[in-house]
């Protein structure tokens, strides 16, 4: 089976291997296919046909389409998802040196799934902040260092010979990675400095400060007998970035207002500026309606008239763990996208909102699965039901069922993939 989307997947997650770097790669998209940014510290002259993004933080991106009906009688269409992932970000002061080799000292963002990040090729990737203009106004320059550079080595089981019956793992003492060997080179207080100044051809004195993550090197690629499953880190949730992001671009209506935003730190609750937890999407959307000449009043109309898909990926079936799941409600692999429900709210879907979402999978032709969690186990939440408590919009959670999720490597489905860029652009174009 032929996958359309396959190799703009794969690249998009090969050139995200951060939130900075991800949302560097949708604006990239963006601006090739005709989308102009927005500075969100001056006014917007935006009109009906035009093309927009706007950035927060270089970690969130919002992205929209206007339509030449208004948005008071048609509301907005959006689609969310997210742009981080679970990982490692390096301490101020990073080195830490102990019987002849180089550590850095890191810090867990998120929930990965510690034991698979050893033994693997690691790098960094991120932002670094220098001087500008004025002290309230330095600059942002990404980083993206495309070699292996360390590796957290697991202890050899002849130390521990109950590693595989259980192992709890202490983010202090078992995750730090090595990054070399001492030698008369090596210059221990300007060493990650100088790493940063020689990749970005920038004087290391005008280093400010920075944002710099792990990210495991291995490539993003197709596996099983036909290819129709792919591997990558940051499946979740830069697959369904990809997806809303091709949507957007793809659609070709031009009636209706299409919008996509993609936030940063769902993995750690969405409480930061560019966060679902956050004014800024209402901020935005507000704004929108108030470079379109709406009042207030007209605003409130339009987000009635709105929906939104909010987009994270789903726990697929595991074949060898079947009493994880639901009876009844366990997504399958390759069945098409999922509808996540819960009966305690932790996520925004409710028979109104699942019932729209059928009703577009059923227009696109593209079949649907239902996630209910499995009574004894309280799961999680996502960006839907947090971004409510913002903005009071109608909407669904759904997501393409992956197996793992917080792994340094997460597994997914082509066609679950194709499934989904076809839902939202039937979406858009409704």
């Amino acid at each position: 089976m032929a996958y359309p989307n396959e190799a703009s997947l794969l690249n998009f997650l090969d050139n995200s291997p951060c939130n900075f770097l991800a949302v560097a790669s949708i604006q990239r998209e963006l601006a090739e296919n005709g989308f102009t940014e927005l500075d969100l510290t001056k006014s917007w002259n935006i009109q009906a046909g035009g093309k927009y993004f706007v950035k927060k933080n270089d970690s969130a991106i919002f992205a929209f389409k206007i339509g030449c009906q208004p948005i008071s009688k048609t509301g907005f269409k959006i689609v969310s998802a997210h742009s981080g992932s679970p990982c490692f970000r390096i301490k101020p002061n990073p080195i830490m040196l102990n019987d002849g080799v180089v550590r850095l000292n890191t810090e867990v963002y998120g929930g990965p799934i510690l034991y698979t990040w050893f033994d693997r090729p690691l790098s960094i990737a991120g932002r670094v902040i220098v001087k500008g203009g004025s002290i309230l106004a330095p600059e942002t320059k990404l980083i993206h260092i495309k070699k292996p550079l360390m590796v957290i080595p697991h202890l050899a089981i002849h130390f521990n010979r109950t590693v595989n019956e259980g192992n709890k793992k202490k983010k202090k003492k078992d995750m730090l990675p090595i990054i070399g060997i001492v030698n008369d080179t090596f210059e221990k207080d300007n060493f990650i400095l100088d790493l940063i100044s020689k990749e970005l051809k920038i004087n290391k004195n005008d280093i400010l400060d920075f944002d710099l993550l792990l990210y495991n090197c291995q490539k993003a690629e197709t596996v099983g007998m036909n290819g129709e499953l792919f591997m990558s880190g940051r499946i979740d949730d830069l697959s369904m970035a990809h997806a809303a992001t091709t949507a957007l671009i793809n659609c070709c209506d031009t009636t209706t207002t299409q919008v996509i935003a993609i936030f940063d730190n769902e993995e750690t609750g969405s409480g930061t500026k560019q966060g679902a937890a956050s004014p800024v999407f209402a901020n935005v959307l507000h704004r929108i309606s108030m470079a379109l000449g709406d009042d207030q009043e007209t605003f409130y109309r339009t987000i009635e008239k709105s929906f939104m898909i909010s987009a994270d990926n789903a726990h697929a079936a595991h074949p060898n763990y079947p009493e994880k799941y639901d009876p009844t409600n366990h997504p399958t692999m390759g069945g098409g996208p999922v509808i996540k429900i819960n009966a305690n709210c932790k996520y925004m879907t409710d028979a109104n909102s699942s019932a729209i979402f059928i009703g577009i999978c059923n227009k696109a032709k593209v079949p649907y699965q239902y996630f209910v969690n499995h009574s004894d186990n309280a799961g999680g939440s996502t960006l839907g039901n947090i971004l409510t408590s913002q903005i009071d919009i109608c909407g669904v959670d759904v997501g393409n069922p992956i197996w793992a999720m917080h792994p340094a490597t997460e597994t997914g489905s082509l066609f679950d993939h194709e499934c989904m860029i076809t839902t939202f652009t039937c979406f858009f174009n409704e």
